[in-house]
């Protein structure tokens, strides 16, 4: 599965796809305290990256990939 969910932290590995999206944004209402840790990720869809930027939760880590990394910091930071 391309996010793990454990208790109040969220994993993304590789490529997570539209599908994600959905679920995402179910569990990121459940949970207001949330953390995200993007560090293994190396593509967001823009469905998941709507959830992150609507939610806000905190973000643990940044995905290693320097061009995503800046990609999401630009949209997540401001």
């Amino acid at each position: 599965m391309p996010i793990e969910f454990k208790g109040n932290h969220a994993m993304f590995l590789d490529i997570v796809t539209v599908e994600e999206a959905e679920t995402l944004l179910e569990w990121l209402q459940k949970k207001p305290t949330a953390k995200v840790n993007l560090a293994d990720c190396v593509h967001l869809h823009p469905a998941n990256l709507q959830v992150l930027m609507a939610a806000k939760p905190v973000i643990k880590a940044w995905p290693k990939d320097a061009g995503l990394r800046s990609w999401l910091e630009s949209a997540l930071l401001e």
